[in-house]
């Protein structure tokens, strides 16, 4: 099989460095452009990224060579590349006007970037639960006037671990929930080293979290209409998101309640038997198992199981009683991989199965 060759933009942050890192040696896809700001344009990619590079492997020998491009010269790069991974660093606005300027050129677009995600046409996948969703590319190819350009974003990183847990008991009918997320640091972009102020602190506020944490669910969980994902009406998710001083990992405390009560035994048997949708299930990236309940009381723990998977997987654990909604749990995913960058891969792998991603 002949790999695709994809581009990506915002290579030198920490999300754009965890592009490139899970790229390395992928079966489907290989890094040929690698994009950034003008003021890292023209540079080897070592040098661009040298003394940031938050990665605990080394930077890609085949990679560390490439010219980082200028992420504006669309019409260069967009002639390079069969696609292109999005991990810009910029106003909203600007983003949105840069992935669909790539779109229009005929270079279908995998976002880590919010800024499409409320694009009505523009589906925010998680393969292993709405990879039904692809089908609205068509309707955005109309929209924009394309063969074959389009946006598909993955959703925020707060949501991983407790959607999936959701999503796996959906037989039961989840009605309402609430969610306390505590945040790693690199989910700002942020080490140690570049923020001390977040050692021994714990900051209560992230902007925009947390009503990306109640909403974007409701997309995930929509249907198809007319050309448009119109949200489902449920359940209702209330949301605090707390950063908290750990490198990597987001762990969601959760509660929620259901239509109809299953039992202890249901709920982690669902959990251990969910696979998701099957179109997800033999891609590249897809974790075996997706979902890991710990029966273990002080499980799941950010720095034994935040790697789940190849950092792909939510583990979960803690599940009990509650006295105001039926049950309560802990879930915890890798929020750079699964929630980042991995995740947008596994998307991109998703739409390369479905057709959506093909060389030029």
């Amino acid at each position: 099989m002949k790999k695709l060759k994809a581009g990506v933009l915002g290579a030198t942050g920490m999300v754009g460095q965890r592009f490139v890192s899970l790229l390395e040696d992928h079966p489907w896809f290989e890094v040929a452009v690698v994009a950034a700001s003008p003021r890292s344009a023209g540079k080897p990619y070592r040098e661009a990224v040298a003394g940031r590079w938050t990665v605990a492997t080394d930077v890609p020998a085949d990679i560390a060579e490439l010219t980082v491009r200028n992420v504006n010269e669309v019409e260069a790069i967009a002639g390079e590349v069969d696609f292109v991974c999005s991990a810009l660093d910029m106003e909203k606005e600007d983003i949105r006007n840069l992935e669909d300027a790539y779109a229009l050129r005929e270079t279908p677009v995998a976002s880590n970037n919010s800024a499409h995600r409320w694009t009505p046409d523009v589906p925010m996948l998680m393969p292993e639960i709405n990879a039904g969703h692809v089908a609205v590319i068509e309707a955005q190819r109309r929209r924009l006037g394309t063969r074959s350009g389009f946006v598909a974003v993955k959703p925020n990183c707060s949501i991983q671990p407790y959607v999936p847990a959701f999503e796996a008991l959906a037989d039961f009918g989840p009605r309402s929930a609430s969610v306390c997320t505590y945040q790693a640091i690199s989910g700002a972009g942020k080490t140690f080293q570049s923020w001390p102020e977040m050692e021994d602190n714990i900051i209560p506020f992230i902007g925009g979290e947390e009503e990306k944490s109640s909403m974007e669910p409701l997309k995930i969980w929509g249907e198809i209409h007319n050309g448009e994902i119109r949200n489902a009406s449920g359940p209702a998710i209330s949301a605090q998101c707390i950063r908290v001083p750990v490198s990597d990992g987001h762990m969601a405390a959760t509660s929620v309640s259901f239509e109809r009560k299953p039992s202890r035994e249901q709920v982690i048997d669902s959990w251990r038997n969910f696979q998701g949708d099957p179109k997800a299930a033999g891609l590249p990236s897809s974790p075996k198992p997706f979902l890991t309940y710990f029966d273990e009381e002080d499980r799941p723990q950010t720095r034994l199981d935040r790697d789940a998977g190849n950092g792909m997987g939510v583990t979960l654990g803690r599940l009990r009683d509650d006295n105001v909604f039926d049950y309560r749990f802990i879930a915890l995913s890798h929020n750079t991989v699964r929630g980042a960058a991995g995740g947008a891969i596994l998307m991109a792998e998703l739409l390369a199965a479905e057709g959506y991603l093909q060389a030029k």
